[in-house]
């Protein structure tokens, strides 16, 4: 079974968005790392050394390779990636092999069947 690993960087108020969109395109679940700190072309502001930018969390989400890019898609159209500077981003990584999934493997198999 082919996997892709989905990576989000998204700002805190926008992390239950960026979980619940998936959901409806396949993704059977997510982790969350909270608290991550993130900085794209402008560095985040300070403040007597205390850093001023909003927390960020990182979603992880472990996906069936034909489902990957729609997934890919509702996370940037949930997380409003691309209309807003500095909301977020994603992106996928191949994943050669994972275990731990039997409760899951259910899910993914009738989501394969259907993309067929």
């Amino acid at each position: 079974m082919r996997l892709k690993l989905i990576v989000a960087l998204d700002s805190d108020e926008k992390t239950d968005i960026v979980i619940d969109a998936p959901r409806s395109g396949g993704a059977t679940g997510a982790t969350v790392i909270t608290s991550v700190r993130g900085e794209g072309l402008e560095p985040g502001k300070t403040f007597f050394g205390l850093d001023l930018a909003a927390h960020r969390d990182l979603v992880l989400f472990l996906v069936v390779e034909p489902r990957a890019r729609e997934i890919l898609e509702r996370i940037r159209d949930a997380g409003r990636f691309e209309e807003e500077q500095g909301v977020g981003i994603a992106f996928q990584v191949p994943i050669e092999d994972a275990v731990g999934l039997v409760t899951q493997m259910p899910t993914i198999m009738e989501e394969l069947e259907d993309s067929i």
